[in-house]
């Protein structure tokens, strides 16, 4: 029996509860926002101990990404995901969890062919087309002299 796309994705509807999406934005608008709220108050911080601005600049988000990271080695970033959604995916929590998420998951298959070759598997193209865009971005201010 074959089966259109069509009905497959009335069968799909059907059977899948809807989502609530207020509820989803919601959680994601309060979650991505105590993130950038606590990473507010991290630079914050780190001004009042008189870190210089670029000191400040480097540790507000190496912080981060930091207790992102340990946060994913633990798996409690994981069922704070579950319940914040796409809130931790925005801030820079989202790309340590990316980057340190696969390292964990083929670590078993040793360092250089498990760790090593599948560290950047989600993070590897955001890093490219972010550095692909960046030099787009580089060519149209040097052609248009806008800076």
């Amino acid at each position: 029996m074959s089966t259109t796309n069509n009905e497959y994705g009335k069968m799909a509807d059907k059977a899948s509860p809807p989502s609530p999406k207020f509820k989803n934005c919601l959680k994601a608008f309060l979650f991505g926002g105590g993130i950038c709220t606590f990473g507010e108050f991290l630079n914050w911080s780190f001004e009042k101990l008189n870190f210089s601005e670029d000191a400040v600049k480097a540790l507000t988000p190496s912080v981060l990404i930091i207790i992102a990271a340990i946060l994913t080695g633990t798996g409690v970033f994981d069922k704070i995901a579950k319940h914040a959604g796409a809130g931790t995916i925005v801030p820079i929590t989202g790309f340590a969890n990316s980057v340190v998420s696969p390292a964990l998951e083929f670590k078993a298959e040793g360092i250089v062919m498990g760790t090593g070759a599948n560290i950047f598997k989600i993070a590897g193209p955001v890093i490219a087309y972010s550095t692909f865009a960046a030099v787009i971005y580089g060519v149209i201010c040097y052609i248009f002299e806008l800076y």
